[in-house]
């Protein structure tokens, strides 16, 4: 099932998928047998890997497709333009290290995923770049799993601290750009 999840999670990036790994590492953690640990992180990252895969297959299929403008034009619709800006120039700047850094960030994924689209970058290419974003960004939630199941004896209160510290982590940078944001705007005289 968490396979199932994150490789969807990953297709439409609505589902947190984050929050499975980690909460599948808490529930994992409380069994004793570290094998189940292993195959948390191992079933995480495989399913991440094949739903970036697979959506970055599609999105060159798109592309080059006849309706492809349309469907590049909802997709940059999604990512905020100063991001993917950044991603372009920082993808030109240190090519496939940027996959491994984007999905780390919250919310790095699809820019810098469109940015390598833009850029015409190999499915090889991209796939070179994704195996280790992956295995790390499997590694990154399932220790949060592990650190919230090792706080408590109970796997559901492991749970909630891992989802609420996954969730925290995940909107941080969108609640920190809204602060920025706010501090911008000039509140008007006399109201």
């Amino acid at each position: 099932m968490l396979f199932v999840l994150v490789a969807l999670g990953s297709l439409v990036p609505v589902v947190p998928t984050g929050a499975l790994v980690s909460t599948a590492a808490v529930v994992a953690f409380h069994r004793t047998d570290w094998l189940s640990l292993l195959l948390v992180f191992v079933v995480g990252a495989v399913g991440a890997f094949l739903g970036d895969v697979a959506l970055y297959w599609l999105g060159q299929r798109g592309v080059r497709s006849k309706n492809g403008s349309r469907w590049l034009a909802a997709l940059r619709g999604r990512a905020a333009p100063e991001h993917l800006e950044q991603a372009q120039r920082k993808l030109h700047d240190h090519g496939v290290v940027v996959l491994v850094l984007s999905r780390l960030v919250p919310a790095g994924r699809i820019p810098v995923m469109l940015a390598c689209l833009l850029g015409k970058m190999p499915l090889r290419a991209f796939v070179h770049g994704d195996v280790p974003a992956c295995l790390a960004w499997a590694g990154a939630y399932g220790l949060i799993g592990i650190l919230g199941g090792s706080l408590f004896d109970e796997p559901w209160k492991g749970v909630a601290v891992a989802v609420a510290l996954t969730l925290l982590i995940s909107g941080a940078p969108a609640g920190w750009r809204r602060v920025r944001r706010g501090r911008g705007r000039v509140a008007p005289e006399g109201g």
